[in-house]
């Protein structure tokens, strides 16, 4: 599959993401996210990718935000159908990917940018990063997720402020918010990333898929995480990772799980 904007990679069940517009510090436009939906489906349908990383290309910017010029002479319409089809093509897809995302946030993650890092399962982020949602500055609001993920990770008060501040705060105030998990040297930040991938992948696929729909379920209007928890639980008895992980556990030997 050929991409203009943004560069794939598989390797040892790792798929990398790298979103390829550093002249344009790796802004967000319709095509780039037309493009980073086809890649993360190709990733997660492909049982050979345990752990997807995305990152920024460059040492300035993980995604610097939207590409402000497609949008600007929108009408009230256009502007509400380009939330609605960037969140269900990009974001929510992300988000409810059985296979687990990590955003590796290389810089500037602003706006969109912040809420792609956002979307993933979870961030960890170089030294040198730094993360807003400077939209009102612009005389809107944010909009593909946003206004949700930010205070389901760093509580509303703290949400609040740096969205009607436009502020900007750096990675080791991330960490301290719970914005992102980890904070390294940008030149350790991918193999760091990979570090964690391989965590994972010593796990079982398909439980780690019920996980993440168990966990997401806790932040959906209307929905009983406990019992997405319940009946997800009960769904791993009928798989064989159940009995591989189970049986290695009683004869002492590594679990060989084959995601089914």
């Amino acid at each position: 599959m050929n991409f203009e904007n943004i560069l794939i990679t598989s390797e040892n069940g790792i798929g990398q993401i790298t979103i390829n517009r550093p002249s344009k510090l790796n802004a967000l436009n319709v095509a780039t996210i037309q493009e980073l939906h086809n890649a993360f489906e190709t990733l997660d349908t492909d049982a050979a990718t345990k752990v997807i990383i995305i990152t920024g290309e460059g040492e300035k910017a993980f995604v610097a935000g939207a590409d402000i010029s497609e949008f600007a002479n929108f009408s009230v319409e256009e502007g509400a159908q380009l939330a609605q089809q960037g969140q269900e093509l990009l974001f929510d897809f992300v988000e409810n990917l059985k296979t687990p995302v990590i955003a590796a946030i290389n810089g500037f993650a602003l706006g969109g940018g912040l809420e792609l890092a956002m979307a993933c399962h979870f961030r960890v982020a170089s030294d040198n990063a730094k993360m807003g949602l400077p939209e009102v500055s612009l005389g809107v609001i944010p909009g593909y997720g946003g206004t949700q993920r930010l205070p389901q990770l760093v509580g509303k008060g703290r949400a609040m402020e740096l969205v009607l501040t436009a502020g900007m705060i750096d990675a080791e105030t991330a960490k301290t918010y719970g914005l992102v998990n980890h904070v390294v040297p940008q030149a350790e930040l991918i193999e760091f990333a990979k570090g964690i991938a391989s965590k994972i992948m010593r796990n079982s696929p398909v439980a780690i898929g019920f996980a993440i729909k168990a966990i997401n379920a806790n932040f959906k209007d209307g929905v009983d995480g406990y019992k997405t928890e319940i009946k997800n639980f009960g769904k791993c008895f009928g798989t064989e990772d159940f009995k591989e992980g189970t049986n290695a556990f009683l004869e002492k030997r590594k679990a060989d799980f084959k995601g089914k």
